[in-house]
């Protein structure tokens, strides 16, 4: 063998075959398209409950928080929410999770809690960590409106709201419906209602009501979103091709049903893709 055939060789034997460029494609955009799935936002809506344009209130809805990190103390989220000086903060369930620790759900609710009127409700993960009853006494004590059954009448610009809010179905399904009945019970007329729930599937409960919008979380778009036509691959109690999975929809009998992609990461089972992390800034007219 000549010294070429050796040098020819040598560079033959580095160059990648066909079928490892066909493998390591898929993967870099798999794992670019994870990074940026990984990466949170904040979406803006804007929510009419009248024939007139007049401003009532802006809201945060932050849901599936799942004790998730976001920067060193939480920086990156409750910047995100200064940045929008809302008027509320819902918190629409899964804030804590029944695997990861709750330094970063406590951070963030007693910041929120000092700073801001904030209401809370539970989602499956906060039952299904067996402490559903000591995390909303914990809630209670820094200051957040426990919801489970309630109604909470408020002022904000002058325009009257009924803030209700219902436990996950998790607390058992006659309990729910109870809590879902005595909510709406306590509205008023000619208040704008609100209904937080971690459930955004339960539509046909929801409809027999005349909230005005109703707020929830827990689909987390699927997990896998599905490009412009807005449906999740998968979300629990839904199954595959989700329907309400994120965004803003219009039940039958006129109520607004919110949902949030919510901010679960690291706490979920398969990466977010088409998905990023969000919290919602509702401005209701």
């Amino acid at each position: 063998m000549t010294q070429a055939d050796e040098k020819q060789k040598v560079i033959s034997g580095h160059k990648p075959s066909r079928g490892f460029i066909i493998l390591a494609v898929p993967l870099i955009i798999f794992a670019l398209g994870w990074l940026w799935s990984w990466m949170p936002v904040v979406e803006h809506m804007d929510i009419d409950v009248s024939q007139t344009d007049e401003y009532a209130a802006t809201a945060v809805l932050l849901t599936d928080l799942h004790s998730c990190r976001y920067g060193k103390g939480q920086k990156w989220l409750l910047d995100a929410i200064d940045k929008a000086d809302p008027d509320i903060i819902l918190l629409g369930g899964d804030f804590f999770d029944d695997v990861l620790g709750e330094e970063n759900a406590r951070i963030t609710a007693e910041y929120l809690a000092e700073n801001y009127n904030c209401y809370y409700v539970t989602g499956n993960h906060e039952f299904w960590s067996g402490r559903a009853g000591q995390m909303k006494q914990y809630m209670r004590e820094i200051g957040v409106n426990v919801l489970e059954g309630d109604c909470i009448s408020t002022t904000l610009k002058g325009v009257w709201f009924d803030i209700c809010g219902i436990d996950d179905p998790e607390a058992g399904e006659a309990e729910w419906k109870e809590q879902l009945e005595r909510a709406y019970s306590q509205t008023k007329e000619d208040h704008i209602k609100i209904l937080l729930t971690h459930r955004p599937e339960r539509v046909s409960d929801y409809q027999e009501y005349g909230f005005d919008i109703i707020m929830a979380g827990h689909a987390h778009a699927g997990q896998i979103r599905i490009p412009f036509i807005n449906k999740g691959v998968f979300a629990p109690d839904q199954g595959f091709m989700a329907e309400y999975v994120n965004g803003t929809y219009e039940l039958p009998n006129g109520s607004i049903l919110e949902v949030s992609r919510g901010l679960g990461r690291e706490s979920t089972f398969a990466p977010r893709f088409f998905n990023h992390p969000e919290i919602v800034v509702i401005d209701i007219h």
